[in-house]
C-alpha cells in the first residue's frame, strides 16, 4: 500500500482562481465565464478549497496547504499535480507545461520546503522541453501504477511521447500509451480525467479508447496486474468520474476521494463495487470543476516520504 497511495497530500490555496483562456484551447471540460462575476468565482473557489481541506483532514488525511502568491496571477494554481510529482525514492520531478501562464506556477520555495521537511534529496526537471513545445503535465498526463512501475498515458498536445520516455528511463517505469477521445472526437487533454488508479482496481472510460487494439493492450495490462476494471461511460467521465484519487488515512485505511458531481453520476452498483475496496469521500467543488476543467485529483499532489 505504501508505494501506491499516501496519507499526505500537497494542495495550493488559490489567490486568483478563474477561467484560463490559454488552457481552454484543448480542455473541453472548462466552461467560459459568461454572467457570473469573476471575483465571485474566485471567492467561491476558495470556499470550496477550504471545505475540501476540512473534509480531508476530518477523514484523517494529512494536508500540506501552501498559499498561492497573489502576483503573478495564476488562475490554475490550485492544480499542482501538473507541475510537480513526488516519489517514494525521495525524488521530486517538475514538468514542462503547455500553457505559458501555467509555467509560472512552478515555485522553487515549495520544492525547497518539501526537501527540507520531508527528506527529498533527488531533484529532476523536464522544464527545458517547453522550449521545444514538448509537454508532459505530471500526474495529469500520467496515471501511475506505482506498485507495478507502470505509467498509463493518453497522447495529447499536453502529453508528448519523447518526454514520457525520459520519465520512464529516469524512474524505471514501463509505459502503456493510447489515444483517448471525447464525444466530439477530440483528444482528451489529460489521462487523469478518463482514468484513476487504485490499489486493486482501475476506474476508466474504455469507450474513449477508440482503437480496439489499444484498448485490448490496456485491458491486458490491467489483467496482468490483477486490477478490477470499473468501466465508466463518457457521460460519467464528463462529470469527472475518472478524476478520482485513492489515498489512505493516518490509520492506514484506504479512501477514494471524488467530487460530488462524480459521485452523483455513478450507478448504485458502481458505488457498491467501489465501496467494497475503500470508503468513498465525495466533496463538492462545483465552481472549480466548471471553470477550471479539473477535479479533486488535479488538486492533490501526493507526498511520499
Amino acid at each position: 500500500m505504501k508505494n501506491q497511495i499516501t496519507d499526505t497530500i500537497l494542495m495550493i490555496r488559490p489567490a486568483n482562481f478563474g477561467y484560463n483562456q490559454e488552457t481552454a484551447v484543448n480542455n473541453s471540460f472548462q466552461t467560459e465565464v459568461s454572467t457570473e462575476n469573476e471575483s465571485d468565482i474566485s471567492k467561491q473557489a476558495v470556499v470550496e478549497f477550504d471545505n475540501m481541506v476540512k473534509v480531508l483532514e476530518a477523514a484523517h488525511v494529512k494536508v500540506i496547504v501552501v498559499e498561492d502568491t497573489v502576483d503573478p496571477v495564476k488562475p490554475d494554481a490550485l492544480f499542482p499535480n501538473n507541475w510537480i510529482s513526488l516519489h517514494a525514492n525521495k525524488s521530486i520531478i517538475t514538468y514542462p507545461m503547455f500553457a505559458a501562464n501555467r509555467r509560472i506556477e512552478k515555485r522553487e520555495d515549495i520544492v525547497s520546503m518539501l526537501e527540507e521537511n520531508y527528506g527529498y534529496d533527488r531533484r529532476f526537471t523536464f522544464d527545458f522541453y517547453e522550449s521545444e513545445d514538448s509537454f508532459l503535465e505530471g500526474t495529469g498526463s500520467m496515471v501511475l501504477d506505482r506498485a507495478n512501475k507502470i505509467v498509463y498515458a493518453c497522447i495529447s498536445p499536453r502529453t508528448n511521447i519523447k518526454v514520457l520516455d525520459k520519465f520512464c528511463v529516469l524512474m524505471n517505469y514501463q509505459k502503456v500509451i493510447f489515444h483517448s477521445l471525447d464525444d466530439e472526437g477530440e483528444q482528451i487533454y489529460h489521462t487523469n480525467v478518463m482514468m484513476a488508479m487504485g490499489l486493486d482496481y482501475v476506474v476508466i472510460c474504455l469507450d474513449s479508447i477508440a482503437d480496439p487494439e489499444e484498448r485490448k493492450i490496456v485491458e491486458a495490462k490491467f489483467a496482468s496486474t490483477n486490477k478490477y476494471i470499473l468501466d465508466i461511460t463518457t457521460q460519467q467521465m464528463n462529470q469527472f468520474a475518472g478524476n478520482m484519487m485513492q489515498v489512505k488515512t493516518t490509520k492506514g485505511e484506504a479512501i477514494l476521494v471524488l467530487s460530488q458531481a462524480a459521485y452523483n453520476s455513478l450507478k448504485s452498483s458502481q458505488i457498491e463495487k467501489l465501496e467494497s475496496f475503500n470508503k468513498l469521500l465525495p466533496i463538492d467543488i462545483t465552481t472549480i470543476e466548471k471553470y477550471g476543467g479539473g477535479s479533486v485529483r488535479c488538486m492533490m499532489a501526493e507526498v511520499f516520504y
